[in-house]
Formats: structure tokens, sequence, C-alpha cells
């Protein structure tokens, strides 16, 4: 029987987590599914999900390859749009490298499953700082980051850069995905406040988010930049642009 929840996750030179991320996903009591987005990984990324779909996950994992790399955002946008022609309830964003602890899937489920929420959000900082191996100054950087979205969008979420989460198809089905405009960090940004214009309800489910410690972080200055300066521009849509609101 296929689960009603799909977690994507997108890929770029991941072989040295993806097989163990979908093993830990799959070997979870609660079924989910799962879409994989790969961005051309020269590393073979892709290959090993093809494996692991033909010979032990058929039917529950899925794949979209993709030429070049094109940026976090447009693969989550890919993923929220097949997913919903797919009808699933739950739709879950998560990385590759187990910075998002797989465990943690059930709680998010159950935040908008038997709680009634729209979206949950896996928040290193809800209660207080979460985050285990991180230098300082990154901590920092994410930290005051989140509180900077904060005063400049009115958001009431204290990780408002979070990339762990839990949608209800509706939330994906009201929001126009074709004009979510960033690519990057500000990305994460952009569709929680769009959610929230749109009148639906957010939680933030408190995780310990842990830095990889197998492949190389995408992070790079620009993402950060983009998310920076981008809330100001969503900022200013919240006052001018007209925002769907749910059936």
């Amino acid at each position: 029987m296929r689960s009603d929840c799909v977690v994507i996750i997108p890929t770029y030179n991941e072989k040295e987590n993806i097989e163990n991320i979908i093993r830990a996903v799959f070997g979870l009591e609660q079924p989910f599914d799962m879409l994989i987005i790969d961005d051309g990984s020269p590393d073979g990324t892709a290959t090993i999900v093809k494996r692991l779909m033909a010979n032990e996950f058929k039917d529950r994992l899925h794949l979209i390859e993709r030429t070049g790399k094109l940026g976090l955002g447009t693969a989550y946008i890919a993923g929220f749009k097949w997913a919903v022609a797919q009808k699933y309830d739950y739709v879950f964003e998560m990385d590759a490298d187990f910075s998002h602890n797989p465990n943690d899937l059930p709680r998010l489920y159950a935040a908008c499953a038997q709680e009634g929420y729209d979206v949950a959000i896996g928040s290193r900082y809800v209660n207080g700082v979460n985050v285990v191996n991180w230098p300082m100054g990154r901590i920092l950087m994410s930290y005051y980051a989140s509180k900077y979205v904060r005063i400049i969008t009115g958001l009431k979420i204290n990780d408002t850069t979070a990339g762990f989460k839990c949608y209800r198809r509706r939330v994906l089905e009201t929001i126009e995905l074709d004009k979510v405009r960033f690519k990057g960090y500000a990305f994460q940004i952009e569709m929680k406040f769009t959610a929230k214009q749109c009148g639906f309800k957010i939680k933030e489910v408190p995780v310990i988010f842990v830095n990889r410690e197998l492949g190389t972080s995408k992070m790079s200055g620009g993402i950060f930049s983009e998310a920076v300066f981008g809330v100001i521009r969503l900022r200013l849509d919240g006052w001018f642009r007209h925002y769907p609101k749910p059936s």
C-alpha cells in the first residue's frame, strides 16, 4: 500500500550519504515514500538511487533527474508539483546528509496530521540553539539571520531558514509555485512567508541539527546574501501582493 507521505530530497554529489539516508527513512516504523531530485551529480548519486529502485524499493522510491545544478528552490518546486500530481497528503523537505534526523519525520507528521497544523518546521532555535558540530561563526550567522528575517518580515518563527519541513498538500496547491522566485537559502524563507500570508497555521517542532560528516556542504556566500537582501523584497510583497487563500 502506498504511503500518504512523501519525503523529497534534492541531491548533488551525495554518493556517501544517499543509500544510508534512503535506508534510514524506509527503516522507520511509519511508512514514507521518497522522491530524490538529482541535479546531474557527476559522482553517480542517481545511479545508486536507480539500483535501489530496481532491487528493493520499487514503487516507494522515485527519482527525477535534471541536467545541471539548477538550485535548491527549483528542485523543491519540481518535487512539490510531482507530489501534488501524485496526490500525497503530506509532503516533506529533507537534506540527504543526516543533518536532519529521519527519526524526527513522524514528529513533523504528527504536528500536521494529528494536531491540525498546515506546516510543521523542524526548528533548531525554538528551544535555545540545538546545533551540533557547526563552527561558532556559522551558528551565529544562522541564528542572527533568522532574527533579522523575523524583524523584517514580521514572521513569528524562530528558525526562518529551516529546510526540514512537512506541508499539507493543500498548502502546496494554494501557493502559486511558479511565482516563487528564490533558488537558494531564501527559498526556505519565502515558502514560510508565503504560507503565512495565505493564512496557513505553522508549528515549530524542536529538532537537533547535526553538521554533515560525509560529503561537501553546498552553502555559499552568494546563497546567504540572497536571503539577507531577499527578505526586504518579501516584506514589500506582503504589503502589495495579493496572496491566495485556502479553498
